[in-house]
């Protein structure tokens, strides 16, 4: 393999800003802030929206879709064809 053409792997912190958690692993990702962790260590951190701890798939919790008010709205500004 060419040495060089990889990006470095390093620790970095994730926190899930909908379920107030944060992970530590190891990514390539870049990021100029930084957080301080349980290990005293400072580590590189990345806002994510969605993780693990907040998806309904792995929470098993459902969310409320408001399908009917979206299809009401569209056959208000586009007219119901027969």
């Amino acid at each position: 393999m060419r040495s060089g053409i990889h990006p470095v792997s390093r620790p970095v912190v994730f926190r899930d800003r909908a379920a107030d958690t944060a992970f530590l692993t190891t990514s390539t990702a870049r990021s100029a802030r930084t957080i301080e962790w349980a290990d005293g260590n400072t580590y590189p951190l990345i806002d994510v929206e969605i993780s693990s701890a907040s998806h309904p798939f792995y929470t098993g919790n459902t969310r409320v879709v408001d399908t009917a008010g979206r299809v009401e709205r569209f056959e208000r500004r586009y007219g119901r064809t027969s």
